[in-house]
């Protein structure tokens, strides 16, 4: 499966206060460095819908589905409101986001959600791209109750890395992000990186999306004084040049290690706001953008306001 349609270019852009060459200029240096944003419903449409709403709750980043997050149907797109979207982002210097649908799963045995795995994930790839999206999350799933884990990890080396060479120079990234661990998760947490990266030859497009309620969930210590610090320490080490390239900043209902993926506000979790504080004070995160998806940060700003203060701090 290959992105048959040539993907538009990227915008472009000099920052104006730190003067790295990326996407989408941010207004002050610790925006530049960590923007904060939301996940947030696409509604009328992208401008009208999500843009719209990133302004009211103050988001500097975004995050979107370009078509039903619970279906194999795919949305084709409007491409005078692709462009609208791509242009006006850039105006309000805002870095957009794709999440793939949650059905995807690389690494099911069963061959029609594999085959459907796939076909959506390269469609979502190519929505991104005409968008101006900087990246595509997708789940890096499962081989579910009788499936194998080699086997699992060899349908999604087939499955990615043809749609990884098509992306060229120019494309979205796609961010990989491991779960809670779930079932019989092919990735989840910093230490189960290195096989699944291993199987898709570390390649140049790929990227990590952290999600900090699933590695917490996964057994990494978020909750203690250090525990961030030294999780971020660890996905440097054993990633190999894949970069972090998006956080997705979330607290935890559930305690450490409980393999339980509920979402909770900033500081109201079992994760607590000492360990975001530590997140974006860390040098792995220079340049990263941070997405709540948290209870109302998509209509509200919900925890947008906590970050920022962290952040500043």
């Amino acid at each position: 499966m290959s992105l048959s349609k040539p993907l538009p270019k990227p915008l472009s852009y000099v920052c104006v206060t730190c003067g790295s060459l990326g996407r989408v200029p941010a207004p002050t240096d610790a925006a530049c460095r960590n923007p904060v944003g939301s996940h947030v419903r696409v509604g009328r449409d992208l401008v009208r819908g999500a843009l719209a709403t990133a302004e009211a709750i103050g988001a500097e980043t975004l995050q979107v589905f370009t078509g039903n997050p619970r279906g194999w149907a795919a949305s084709e797109g409007d491409p005078r409101v692709d462009e609208a979207f791509r242009t006006a982002c850039a105006e309000r210097q805002v870095r957009a986001f794709v999440h793939a649908p949650y059905l995807v799963n690389l690494g099911s045995p069963t061959a029609t959600t594999y085959e459907r795995s796939v076909a959506t994930t390269a469609h979502t790839l190519r929505r991104a791209a005409a968008i101006g999206a900087e990246g595509v999350v997708v789940h890096t799933g499962s081989c579910v109750a009788h499936g194998s884990y080699d086997a699992a990890l060899r349908q999604v080396r087939e499955g990615l890395l043809p749609l990884l060479d098509d992306l060229g120079d120019d494309g979205p990234r796609l961010l990989l992000e491991p779960t809670a661990g779930q079932g019989r998760s092919l990735c989840a947490g910093v230490e189960d990186l290195p096989a699944y990266l291993g199987a898709l030859d570390h390649h140049p497009r790929l990227g990590i999306c952290l999600d900090t309620c699933h590695v917490f969930a996964a057994g990494s210590p978020l909750d203690e004084p250090g525990g961030t610090t030294s999780t971020l320490d660890r996905l440097a080490q054993t990633c190999a040049g894949v970069p972090l390239a998006l956080v997705h900043a979330n607290d935890s209902q559930d305690t450490r290690g409980s393999g339980k993926d509920r979402h909770e506000r900033i500081g109201e979790g079992r994760i607590g706001a000492g360990a975001f504080a530590e997140l974006l004070a860390h040098p792995g995160t220079d340049g990263v953008p941070l997405v709540c998806e948290t209870p109302g940060s998509g209509e509200d700003g919900g925890c947008l306001a906590t970050l920022k203060a962290l952040r500043d701090d």
